[in-house]
């Protein structure tokens, strides 16, 4: 009697066992195809951009979308390169603004990191809190006093007023802040017996085991400063000094867009985004979790 109520209670403890596991299949695969019906709503512009790219003009609004164009044409890319726009310095600006800002940003904020999260100072805290609160100023309202300060400084319609800026963020110091703060102390107090100064534990020791938060940093940082376009609009006069969110903009003539030479230069903006983030993308969210950050 004992033994076939402990094989009943067996049999019932298999049985919600399975059934918890099927119903755990079954929520995972109706998420999956659920994000994975997003996913494709989100890429269809994509999409769209880049058989556009291949079109002639009359082809464009065509209905039905035609996604695969009639006849390949890629004498837009060639038009977009080589026409009267010289987009090959637009992407030039944009490399050059880019790479020296981000490298600067990372530069600066992992050192503001460092320092608020492991040297012990005197109103430490304070300070950064004060430094943090800053954040909330909308980047607008320092439109109009930053103009006049490079206005003085004779930067307007330099790369200098983009670049400059762009070198010291509360957000980047924030991040590697918090992943610092992650880091056993007893790796900073070994460092120090073996006779090693703040700039060798920072450079040699601290610094390479935060290349998640580093390449979470640079991506964000990049896609900023890549697609920007309020700030070079304001302080870039000289077409030749032009980015590409504003050499975009030279295909919207007076009487019409562009549009196959507008997708084109578009979808050549964007390689340079997709190579960063495939290279970087596996440290990602290991940098997103590590440092602290929700949202």
């Amino acid at each position: 009697m004992e033994t076939a109520y402990k094989r009943k209670e067996v049999a019932h403890f298999v049985y919600k066992r399975t059934r918890s596991k099927s119903i755990s299949f079954a929520l995972k695969v109706f998420v999956s195809l659920l994000m994975g019906l997003f996913a494709l709503v989100m890429i269809i512009p994509f999409l769209w951009m880049i058989s556009t790219s291949f079109k002639v003009n009359g082809e464009v609004f065509d209905y039905p979308i035609q996604w695969i164009p009639n006849q390949w044409n890629f004498e837009n890319y060639k038009k977009v390169w080589t026409g009267d726009n010289p987009f090959y310095l637009y992407y030039f600006n944009s490399l050059k603004i880019t790479v020296i800002t981000v490298a600067g940003n990372l530069f600066t904020s992992a050192m503001a990191g460092f320092a608020f999260a492991r040297l012990q100072f005197k109103g430490r805290n304070f300070l950064f809190l004060l430094y943090l609160s800053t954040m909330m100023i909308p980047s607008q309202v320092l439109l109009v006093p930053r103009f006049i300060l490079f206005d003085t400084m004779k930067l307007i319609n330099t790369h200098y007023s983009l670049i400059l800026p762009g070198m010291f963020t509360v957000f980047g110091t924030f991040l590697m802040r918090q992943f610092f703060s992650t880091l056993p102390g007893e790796l900073l107090e070994a460092a120090k017996v073996d006779g090693a100064g703040y700039w060798r534990t920072f450079w040699q020791i601290c610094l390479p085991l935060t290349k998640p938060a580093l390449m979470t940093l640079l991506i964000l940082t990049f896609t900023w400063h890549w697609n920007d376009y309020e700030q070079p609009l304001i302080f870039l006069r000289d077409k030749a000094l032009y980015t590409i969110p504003l050499g975009l903009t030279t295909f919207v003539e007076e009487f019409g867009t562009d549009y196959v030479l507008s997708m084109a230069a578009s979808v050549s903006a964007l390689i340079p985004i997709l190579i960063v983030v495939v290279i970087c993308q596996k440290w990602f969210v290991e940098g997103i979790t590590s440092s602290g950050l929700k949202g």
